[in-house]
């Protein structure tokens, strides 16, 4: 009799310890499941950040003039030129100001900063019309660098009411929900509470769902 109780008080503490030994494991098993998806999702939202940009192209007439005087400013020589600026300008986004957190306990993407657009590139061609050189006022190499920058700053001028930073806007906005939805279809939820957003946009995200 005795040797049965301790053959069934064996088998009991064989099966708690058997249990206790797969709870662990599934416990461990599923913790590194939930990590490796947070991760995946981090990534997979950095990509869909990646393709936010907004380009736009600008056609302007700049009309560039120089003069230089000698001779105790007795005498003045001027060169000027007719330049057409062609320039492709991008507006995106600063990935590394983006803020994105994994919460593996309630399956949360928090999303608590997301930049406003700014330029990332303005690239001029210039095409010279009308070139005339003073006497002792002429265009050298030099010339074109100075102009080149002249040139962006001419145009960047001109980016506030091309309407390209209100596009860049409603293309985060598009981002965001783009990324709700890639969180969603492995059963978790972004989380955006804290962002700043004005009500039209809020308004927007609520019709979205």
């Amino acid at each position: 009799m005795d040797g049965l109780l301790e053959v069934l008080l064996g088998l009991i503490l064989g099966a708690i310890a058997m249990y206790w030994i797969y709870s662990l494991f599934s416990r461990k098993r599923n913790k590194e499941t939930t990590e490796h998806q947070s991760t995946v999702l981090l990534e997979r939202i950095k990509n869909v950040c990646k393709l936010i940009s907004v380009e736009g192209d600008f056609a302007e007439i700049y009309k560039y003039e120089n003069t230089r005087e000698r001779f105790m400013s007795l005498v003045s020589s001027k060169k000027k030129a007719l330049i057409v600026i062609n320039a492709k300008v991008h507006i995106g986004y600063d990935l590394q100001k983006i803020h994105l957190q994994a919460n593996n306990a309630k399956k949360q993407i928090v999303l608590t900063n997301f930049p406003p657009p700014q330029i990332l590139s303005i690239e001029p061609q210039l095409e010279f019309y009308d070139i005339k050189n003073g006497l002792f006022n002429s265009f050298t190499p030099n010339d074109l660098t100075s102009l080149n920058q002249e040139a962006i700053k001419h145009i960047k001028d001109k980016i506030p009411q091309s309407g390209l930073m209100e596009t860049a806007s409603r293309e985060a906005l598009e981002a965001i929900m783009l990324m709700e939805k890639l969180v969603e279809t492995i059963g978790w939820k972004l989380e955006y509470s804290s962002l700043e957003l004005t009500d039209e946009e809020r308004a927007k995200l609520i019709a979205f769902k």
